[in-house]
């Protein structure tokens, strides 16, 4: 806040000139003064108006030699200030850091005098930091001014009134700009200068003193002979701009030129002024009376400016990791003993009465600003999940891990992993924060499942790859997790999240299963033809098929892994006898043998492999057994005890389907009709499983009435 000083071209004492020498003779002086002069080059503008202000000057000089002579008939005393301190001060000035406090009391008891002096000289005395001798001058000139205001000595000149108290205000002004540049200089240089400072604490308390602050300010246009500095003010508004000055030099790097720019310049600015709040508790301080509150203004005036500068930072165009460094350093590290509460500023560095470092508006639009941000990066973060999964895995046919007899996929681990993040450190910010991070993630992994899962369908449908099924089982296993995971840990309404898992799950189930069909239906077709009669097929081929794929269903986790086994060993043995019931030629008794211990050959092995990988579904095992005994028995009164046990075990049989398993016998109508009556009688009380059908979706073959 610097004044622009400017002196009347005859500001001069209130002696008048003495005509003693020419003209000649004043110019010549005055070239002297100039070459000699020992003005600072940053004021050297303050006595611009050239030879006519010194030439002014010399003649009062020649004045105040002549009234010196006269000092001893008391010309001066009553003149003199009411404030006497530069023998006082010289004497003090060696202990005033240690104890400042009494300052106000020593210039109350000890009064100071004034010397009547040129503005010049006046000036000299400020620019050489002279504060004290300087001030008391200038106060001299305004009481004298004052004087002769009240005297009416310029009721007929009052210019020469007006050029008088524009001296005062410029020296005073003058005085102020000093007060400015000490203290926004304290904390420029290496080491404080005690001694500085505790004179300006003494300046401050004499202006204080000679000016009491009575209430009644200059109104506009009047002059401001006598009313207050408010020197202090100015002290507090010099502090605030070096705090902003300070802040302002603090090392930016640009976004081109360093990635992580803005941390690192909070990173700076962390160090340099705690560096400088640690300078201003350890030496500052001490320097001023209590009263002044050194370390709450310089606190006030570091937060105010820190304000300021972060304020103008988030108005930029931020990205996400940027406007979270932002966040977190507000929430988190400004007030926290890495900064401000850091041990060694306490007790005299505060943080408990500071205002909130950014207003609420810019505060929710930094958080606004954060979300928007991160919607994207979820969004990109679930890609490469999937990404990785195509490229890394599918791609290079990588078989997935088994754990705890569990097929094993990272997708869960990693999508908890992001959320869990995320809502950690923007939690650590504000706990609506975290909310909102939570739903935001929620809402992206809504969106990410059916992708995922779209682009599991189309690659399992572009190639027959072994590794399929395993995924197909990691997957469902990896959903189960991460529904358990957002429930328990997250505490979150996993309902809707279930029913786009389900239909995952489901599209899914229908191609595991389609691929079965089209690996099993190849070889359940050859049932029964010449072929398979003849052996030139496997018997554990059509269960070698299966298992490619029901597998890996042991390695599911329940209860899905065992419902889909339990589906796949009904669909097999429901299929394998709906290609045996079929209308064909018949057999003489030595195919018929074959085909029966074939049939009961085939049905052990795929019952065991499928009993061995978990199924629980042994209830299916004597169907095929039945039939295959049906077919082989050599004495017809026998078959009717088949026919009577495969109609116990499975009561959902229909009487197509006996009339064709004794077609296939090759029994003759009369004979099938008879067997059929006993057998069938069964199914009046049947005893067989409770909800376990076999027969129900199985299209019995047409045969001809026997009745």
């Amino acid at each position: 806040m610097n004044r622009n000083v400017e002196l009347d071209p005859r500001s001069v004492t209130s002696e008048p000139a003495s005509p003693t020498n020419s003209a000649g003779e004043e110019k010549m002086e005055v070239a002297s003064e100039l070459s000699s002069s020992t003005l600072h080059s940053g004021d050297s503008g303050f006595f611009e108006r050239g030879i006519k202000t010194m030439l002014s000057i010399r003649k009062s000089r020649r004045s105040l030699n002549k009234e010196k002579g006269k000092e001893g008939t008391g010309t001066w005393k009553g003149k003199r200030l009411s404030l006497r301190f530069s023998k006082s001060y010289e004497e003090n000035k060696t202990t005033m850091c240690n104890g400042v406090e009494e300052i106000s009391e020593k210039i109350a008891a000890e009064p100071i005098q004034g010397k009547p002096l040129s503005v010049m000289e006046i000036n000299e005395l400020i620019q050489k930091r002279q504060l004290l001798e300087a001030f008391a001058s200038i106060k001299y000139l305004e009481d004298e001014t004052i004087a002769e205001r009240d005297a009416e000595k310029y009721k007929d000149n009052p210019q020469e009134f007006v050029r008088k108290c524009k001296d005062v205000d410029l020296l005073y002004n003058s005085i102020t700009n000093v007060i400015q540049s000490i203290v926004v200089g304290t904390l420029e240089h290496p080491a404080v200068e005690d001694t500085m400072l505790t004179s300006l604490v003494t300046l401050i308390a004499h202006e204080e003193a000679a000016h009491p602050n009575t209430g009644n300010a200059a109104g506009p246009g009047s002059d401001l002979l006598g009313t207050p500095r408010k020197w202090r003010e100015e002290w507090r508004e010099a502090i605030n701009e070096s705090a902003r000055k300070r802040v302002q030099r603090v090392p930016m790097a640009s976004k081109e030129e360093e990635r992580s720019w803005l941390d690192l310049h909070l990173g700076f600015l962390q160090k340099y002024l705690s560096e400088d709040l640690l300078k201003i508790k350890l030496s500052v301080k001490k320097c001023y009376p209590e009263e002044y509150q050194v370390c709450d203004t310089y606190v006030e005036a570091f937060h105010k400016a820190i304000a300021s500068h972060l304020q103008d930072l988030s108005q930029g165009l931020l990205e996400f990791n940027e406007l979270y460094t932002l966040l977190d350093w507000v929430a988190n590290t400004y007030r926290s003993e890495l900064f401000l509460g850091h041990p060694d500023l306490k007790p005299e560095v505060k943080t408990e009465n500071l205002s909130l470092l950014l207003t609420p508006a810019d505060w929710d639009k930094l958080k606004n600003d954060y979300i928007t941000s991160a919607k994207g990066k979820i969004k990109s973060y679930f890609g490469n999940i999937l990404r990785l999964e195509v490229t890394e895995k599918w791609e290079n046919e990588v078989h997935p891990e088994v754990k705890e007899n569990l097929y094993h996929s990272s997708l869960s681990f990693d999508i908890q992993m992001i959320i869990g993040e995320h809502m950690k450190v923007s939690g650590a910010i504000s706990r609506s924060l975290g909310t909102k991070m939570l739903e935001l993630c929620l809402a992206e992994l809504h969106e990410f499942i059916p992708r995922f899962g779209e682009e599991f369908v189309v690659w399992s449908a572009a190639r027959d790859s072994p590794v399929f099924a395993p995924y197909f089982a990691a997957y469902i296993n990896s959903f189960h997790d991460l529904l358990s995971g957002l429930e328990t840990v997250f505490k979150v309404n996993t309902e809707e999240l279930q029913k786009i898992l389900a239909t995952l799950t489901r599209n899914c189930t229908n191609i595991f299963l389609n691929k079965l069909r089209t690996n099993a239906q190849p070889l359940l077709k050859k049932i029964l033809t010449k072929d398979w009669i003849l052996a030139t097929e496997r018997p554990d081929s059509l269960a070698s098929a299966v298992s490619q794929f029901s597998e890996h269903l042991q390695h599911m986790r329940e209860p899905m892994g065992q419902e889909l086994l339990r589906d796949i060993h009904k669909y097999v043995v429901r299929e394998y006898i709906m290609q045996v019931i079929k209308p064909r030629r018949k057999m003489n008794r030595e195919t018929r043998q074959q085909v029966s211990e074939k049939m009961n050959q085939e049905a052990r092995i795929l019952n065991n492999t499928l009993i061995d990988q978990g199924s629980d579904s042994d209830w299916l095992l004597p169907a095929i057994h039945h039939i295959a005994n049906i077919i082989g028995e050599k004495k017809k009164d026998k078959i009717k005890d088949y026919v009577k046990e495969l109609c116990q075990d499975y009561p959902d049989i229909r009487k197509e389907h006996v009339l064709a398993i004794l077609a296939l016998r090759g029994l003759g109508r009369t004979r099938r009709a008879a067997i059929f009556r006993q057998g069938y009688r069964a199914l009046e009380s049947p005893d067989g499983r409770e909800g376990s059908t076999l027969f129900a979706d199985i299209d019995a073959p047409v045969i001809i009435s026997c009745f």
